[in-house]
Order: structure tokens, then C-alpha cells, then sequence
């Protein structure tokens, strides 16, 4: 058994690296943007579609719901990385 090989096996306990596609297209993808989301679904439409109708005010809240929604999914992004790095010993997916 190498110097590297020991390493690995005391480090990750004998768990490899995530193969595929890591995380998006699961069941669970499709829950959440269909069932758990569709509050946020009909409060867009309602803010345009709604009156008294504001678009100023409707197009202000969906650049706050874009902003926070991106920011969410890039420090998951690079968590994911640092996690599939640190514990695993590799980037995920790869």
C-alpha cells in the first residue's frame, strides 16, 4: 500500500467521488420547482397580472427573488466543490 493509497483510505473511508450528473435531474428537482415553488409562481403572476397593477414595483421583486435565487445556487456551487474536494478527493462528477 502506497503513502497515497493510506492517505485516501484514512481520509475518505473508502468512499469515492460522485459520478454523472451531480444533483439536478433527481426526483426531488422536480418536486421542488413543481409542488414547493408554486407559491412564488402565483405570487409573479398575481404582481403583473394583479391590480392594482405596479410593474415598477413587480419587476423591483423579481430582480430580488433572481438575485437571492443565484446567489443561493452559486455558494451551493462552490460548496458542493469544497465538499467533493476536501471529503472526497475530487471535484463532483468528474
Amino acid at each position: 500500500m502506497t503513502y497515497s493509497t493510506a492517505l485516501a483510505t484514512v481520509l475518505y473511508h473508502g468512499y469515492e467521488g460522485t459520478a454523472g450528473l451531480t444533483g439536478f435531474p433527481n426526483d426531488g428537482t422536480y418536486i421542488i420547482f413543481a409542488v414547493i415553488l408554486l407559491p412564488i409562481y402565483v405570487m409573479l403572476v398575481a404582481w403583473f397580472a394583479g391590480s392594482p397593477r405596479e410593474t415598477k414595483t413587480g419587476l423591483l421583486g423579481v430582480s430580488y427573488l433572481v438575485g437571492i435565487a443565484t446567489s443561493m445556487w452559486a455558494s451551493m456551487l462552490v460548496l458542493t466543490v469544497l465538499i467533493g474536494i476536501i471529503f472526497y478527493g475530487e471535484l463532483p462528477g468528474v
